[in-house]
């Protein structure tokens, strides 16, 4: 495997909010389990590689940069292989993923997507949404302020008017889901897949997790939510994944959010390999084209 040439792109540290150590410390480990395996693993920054220093054909990255994504998908769409893939990290940006999930019959919460500067009280008061997520719709989050809870549509109203002003032009709303939070982590063609309560953990990017509190521990399926991520994964592209689901007090899961490769933390060094075997299983697929 000498001549396999690989190009690590860390992710930009405005993209990795209260995480910047957590994302380099994942990407670091799977370079190493690349290395180890005979690979030769150059690592680059997303503005090295916006700049054009990045020259291999095959591209291991934890891009959020629009520039960036841009980029990557030219170099897809010119053959080269990457992952995740381009077009899998935009699917991950609010709006995409809720379309993409929604109709794919994926578990999600019901949801509105809107303008920012429209009005929404009506709509919310028809379909009986009044405790609600707000979030910017166009792009991945990278503020405590791009991810908003409200308790009523009023509120609602002037938090999208607010991200209006922030020049934020679209949003979902998604229906408040009561029940267990769960994270979760998985990678693509390994038997790879990990979750937990990130309450208990003590886990956290913005504290919205106090909103649901401690889990009861409710019952679920855990073949059903390894199933439902299998199925998200597939149909956004991504490989190498994590997120957040509601497990409801009659067991019933629901993805709440979906990420393009996550900071793996409470369980990166068990990860670390998976993610290898996932990106060289894709290498070879790839040369057999």
């Amino acid at each position: 495997m000498a001549d396999i040439k690989i190009a690590g792109i860390m992710r930009a540290g405005a993209y990795s909010p209260n995480h910047i150590g957590n994302d380099a410390a994942i990407f670091n480990i799977v370079a190493d389990q690349l290395r180890k395996r005979g690979c030769e693993v150059s690592i680059y920054s997303e503005e090295q590689f916006i700049a054009g220093e990045v020259k291999e054909k095959i591209i291991v990255n934890m891009c959020r940069e629009q520039q960036s994504i841009a980029k990557l998908q030219q170099l897809e769409d010119a053959g080269c292989l990457v992952i995740n893939s381009g077009y899998g990290i935009e699917n991950c940006t609010r709006e995409r993923m809720t379309r993409i999930l929604i109709g794919s019959d994926i578990p999600y919460p019901e949801s509105l997507m809107v303008n920012t500067n429209e009005g929404v009280i009506d709509a919310m008061n028809r379909l009986g949404m009044d405790r609600v997520w707000i979030k910017r719709g166009d792009f991945h989050a990278m503020h405590k302020e791009d991810v908003s809870f409200v308790r009523h549509a009023d509120e609602a109203q002037e938090v999208l008017q607010e991200y209006f002003l922030r020049g934020i032009k679209r949003a979902v709303i998604n229906r408040h889901l009561e029940g267990d939070l769960i994270k979760f982590y998985g990678v693509a063609d390994t038997d790879f897949f990990y979750w937990f309560y990130p309450f208990e953990a003590g886990h956290s990017k913005y504290g919205h997790e106090a909103i649901n509190g401690a889990a009861r521990g409710i019952k679920f399926s855990e073949d059903a939510l390894k199933d439902i991520c299998a199925r998200a994964c597939q149909e956004l592209d991504v490989k190498i994944y994590g997120g957040d689901c509601i497990i409801s007090s009659e067991g019933e899961i629901r993805i709440i959010d979906f990420n393009d490769w996550p900071s793996f933390a409470p369980c990166r060094e068990q990860a670390g390999p998976y993610i290898a075997k996932c990106i060289l299983s894709a290498i070879k697929q790839n040369k057999k084209k």
